[in-house]
């Protein structure tokens, strides 16, 4: 019994660094079946990891530019000083419909992190 018990607590602290991180494709999919749910979409456990997958990118996001501002480094990409920059849901999955589907399997990091890179280039 406390084998089994070890080997449970050892798995389920292995699995959340094994996470891999959401493609375009599942994000896509996802966002998608969202959509076709209408308002019932809101009590759906996939709304809530869509919002924390973009959350986590955007934490991300923001402290790879502090770091690399910190550091004396040129950022990633330069976004305003003022404000947030903004980019709606809907905004979000128009550029994320713009990739390829054959270039979909990136991780919804490096598209933001693209798009980012496009929209507030460094000069």
């Amino acid at each position: 019994m406390r084998r089994l018990m070890f080997a449970v607590v050892a798995s389920s602290l292995v699995v959340p660094t094994t996470a891999q991180a959401m493609s375009v494709a599942q994000f896509l999919a996802k966002a998608k079946a969202l959509q076709a749910q209408g308002a019932l979409a809101l009590l759906s456990p996939d709304a809530e990891l869509l919002k924390r997958e973009v959350a986590s990118i955007r934490a991300a996001y923001t402290a790879d530019l502090r770091v690399a501002r910190a550091a004396g480094k040129t950022p990633h990409s330069c976004p305003p000083e003022t404000g947030k920059p903004k980019l709606t849901p809907r905004q979000m999955l128009a550029e994320l419909e713009k990739i390829p589907p054959a270039k979909r399997g990136m991780s919804m990091k490096a598209a933001v992190y693209a798009y980012m890179k496009r929209t507030y280039p460094c000069r």
